[in-house]
């Protein structure tokens, strides 16, 4: 039998693609234990530290992946709307009447605020962060805001939904629904969902239109 060549044999050596991936893992899982950190103790009461240790390990490691805690906090709040983003381009995207639309986005915007990215957008104060992140970070969730109320606008323009002040529903849509990032918790009688559907059909009944 010929001899196998070089070229056959398994690397020792991650590739660049290996490495890329293998660096996001463990950013994300950082991530994650920050910001499930600040959401239960809040931002000013953690310390990198207690990050790096709630994972076995040092603060350099943190510096070395994400940067300062005002990186961390911001990085964790863009995650969070990334998926509120994501949510809203599915919703979008969906057959239907303009409320159809809206409601699928609402029952993706509950559940998300009840998980860790999402409890902190609202959990993760703008006036914890240095004036320039403030700034990114308030521009973030404008965007969201933007959409939500574009959902609203949409609804209200087929007819199947009223609302005489988009904005004011907006604002109380998104109360109502940013509100469980401060009392829901994974053990508790419902599910996230249970717990999203039932706020989401609330919210969405006052919105729907009697008259078609």
């Amino acid at each position: 039998m010929p001899a196998a060549s070089p070229n056959s044999r398994a690397s020792p050596f991650k590739s660049d693609t290996d490495r890329e991936a293998e660096r996001s893992e463990k950013r994300i899982a950082l991530l994650r234990a920050a910001v499930h950190l600040f959401n239960e103790r809040g931002f000013h009461a953690t310390s990198l530290e207690e990050v790096a240790a709630s994972l076995g390990v040092t603060k350099p490691v943190i510096y070395h992946y994400l940067g300062n805690k005002d990186q961390v906090a911001f990085e964790c709040v863009r995650i969070g709307v990334e998926q509120l983003h994501a949510a809203a381009a599915d919703a979008a995207a969906q057959p239907g009447t303009g409320l159809d639309r809206l409601r699928a986005f609402l029952l993706r915007y509950a559940a998300i605020m009840m998980d860790d990215f999402g409890r902190g957008v609202v959990r993760i104060g703008d006036d914890t962060l240095s004036v320039p992140m403030r700034a990114r970070f308030r521009a973030l969730k404008s965007e969201i805001d933007a959409a939500l109320r574009a959902m609203i606008d949409a609804a209200v323009a087929d007819g199947s939904a009223r609302a005489a002040d988009t904005r004011l529903a907006a604002f109380a849509i998104a109360g109502a629904l940013n509100w469980p990032s401060h009392w829901h918790r994974q053990d508790g009688p419902q599910t996230v969902e249970q717990i999203a559907a039932g706020l989401v059909d609330f919210l969405c009944d006052g919105l729907s239109n009697p008259r078609r």
